[in-house]
């Protein structure tokens, strides 16, 4: 995914976790105050990829239990495809970015897979970093991840 739709996916997500937004219309207007024109085909395309439904109370992500998924998509393919919005390599290790909230399952979906390339993760409320032994190593996992991306 383009670096600039993961970013203005993630201000989305940003935007809705702040406050509730009614409409498109709405969201589009809240976007453009943030500095990012956006048409009403990518906005929707956005909030479908992102998983939003609108309800009463505005946008929001719909119930994993309603999102039909493969059986033989891993849990971390899941976590990436659910919450990851960059990575960023940083010489042995990796910073990922997710929406608020997001890092605590997908640290815990890469501590899963158990990567011998993975020394560790480390999670905050939107930021995981994860680290590797060696730039090598880390090349390898980010190459993985990025692999997941539309799993």
């Amino acid at each position: 995914m383009p670096a600039h739709k993961r970013f203005r996916q993630g201000q989305i997500l940003k935007v809705l976790a702040a406050e509730p937004v009614a409409s498109q219309d709405e969201l589009r207007r809240q976007l453009i105050h943030l500095g990012l024109r956006v048409t009403q085909a990518t906005l929707s395309r956005d909030l479908r990829e992102l998983h939003l439904v609108k309800t009463t109370e505005g946008y929001k992500p719909l119930s994993s239990a309603a999102v039909k998924e493969s059986p033989v998509v891993s849990r971390l393919a899941r976590a990436v495809n659910s919450f990851l919005l960059d990575i960023r390599p940083a010489q042995n290790m990796l910073v990922l970015k997710t929406p608020p909230g997001g890092a605590q399952p997908l640290a815990a979906a890469v501590d899963s897979e158990r990567w011998k390339e993975v020394a560790g993760t480390l999670a905050g409320d939107d930021t995981v970093l994860i680290i590797t032994p060696s730039m090598k190593a880390r090349a390898s996992v980010q190459k993985r991840i990025e692999e997941m991306v539309g799993e």
